[in-house]
């Protein structure tokens, strides 16, 4: 994968005006992810850094459902979304930034961890600047668009001495911790067979298929959870693996600087064999992992709500429905900086998938094996 052009902030405002966010559509998170730990003395107070479509309509409602952080700080750079978000959600002018006052933040004591949720291109800077302000950081994914920002990412959080970690809100669905499950307790045997599809159709342009703010297309974007799913699958395993093939373009006007539609594999160590698709120009939302004493499937596989489960001994599954994914990802993202416990999701699981990812590109572009 070819490192994008670098992208001011002058051209981020101006592309994010231009073209609407996509998102897909999803479930709430596990009730059992959530940590127990005494309360804070107050909720520990959020910023959102970029107001697009995500923070809008799925970060700033599951902060009304959190127990152990807040939306306290917004970072934007249209004044007047951002006077429009302060008085929806009470958010003090003072707790108001844009990308060229946000390192004042470090002043501000109700601010506690910045979540970052421009498009990947802009992570790396922003990451970066809240470490040095000294705030925990939560980016959203992908982590970045190559490893060498994953890199300095990390390195900044850790030399900050502050929490890094990376928004994968499906940790924290129950459906997928029993994925987990099943791949850690062997109900059917080692989970060797995978395959699944993440897939929408680009109504037009979207920041999405603009290289240099989303790095690459449909697999940054959506087979970066098909990867997820498949690592997950394997015990937390890396690929030792890829194999890629970019499909033909339907839509070549379109789709002028990113793919449209890839499938790929992943190999394992222990004999796991996954296959898959991703596109931005057909349907498909689905996985499967099957060893040799049963299987588990899901539809709707990685939204945020609706997904759906079932099993071959148990048939379909039906956890209590929770709060939002995100708003348990947020509470134990909380949980961790006021306990000290590791997260879950460390900003090195973004960089493994971000490697995963460059693999795949190299392997489509080659298309020959890469091995990781």
């Amino acid at each position: 994968m070819t490192t994008p052009h670098p992208l001011s902030r002058r051209d981020f405002v101006r592309l994010m005006s231009a073209g609407a966010a996509v998102a897909a559509a999803g479930m709430p998170a596990d009730a059992s992810a959530e940590a127990p730990a005494a309360r804070p003395g107050r909720p520990l107070g959020v910023a959102l850094l970029g107001l697009g479509n995500y923070a809008e309509t799925e970060l700033a409602p599951s902060l009304q459902e959190t127990r152990f952080c807040r939306l306290a700080g917004l970072v934007s750079g249209h004044p007047e979304k951002a006077a429009r978000w302060a008085r929806q959600y009470g958010v003090p002018a003072k707790n108001i930034y844009n990308y060229e006052n946000f390192d004042r933040i470090a002043r501000n004591p109700d601010i506690d961890i910045v979540y970052v949720v421009t498009p990947p291109a802009l992570h790396r800077e922003y990451v970066v600047r809240a470490a040095k302000a000294g705030k925990h950081v939560i980016s959203e994914k992908p982590l970045a668009t190559s490893v060498a920002d994953c890199d300095a990412m990390i390195a900044a959080c850790r030399d900050a001495g502050v929490r890094f970690s990376v928004g994968y809100r499906l940790f924290f669905d129950p459906y997928h911790a029993e994925l987990r499950r099943l791949a850690k307790d062997g109900d059917y045997g080692p989970l060797n067979r995978m395959s699944g599809k993440f897939c929408f159709v680009a109504p037009g342009w979207i920041w999405r298929i603009d290289k240099r703010l989303a790095g690459g297309g449909p697999m940054m974007d959506l087979g970066i959870y098909l990867i997820q799913a498949s690592c997950m699958a394997q015990n937390g395993a890396t690929p030792v693996a890829v194999t890629a093939r970019e499909l033909p373009k339907k839509n070549p006007k379109l789709f002028t600087e990113v793919e449209e539609t890839m499938w790929f594999g992943l190999e394992f160590a222990g004999g796991g064999r996954f296959e898959g698709l991703t596109s931005f120009n057909r349907g498909g939302n689905d996985y499967e992992a099957a060893g040799p004493g049963g299987w588990i499937k899901f539809q709707s596989a990685f939204s945020y709500r609706g997904i759906a489960c079932e099993t071959s001994d148990r048939g379909a599954l039906r956890f209590p429905t929770p709060v939002h994914q995100q708003a348990r990802q947020m509470d134990d993202f909380a949980q961790c900086v006021l306990t000290g416990r590791a997260t879950p999701v460390p900003g090195e699981m973004g960089r493994r998938d971000i490697r995963i990812i460059s693999a795949i590109y190299e392997a489509a572009r080659t298309g020959q094996r890469v091995p990781l």
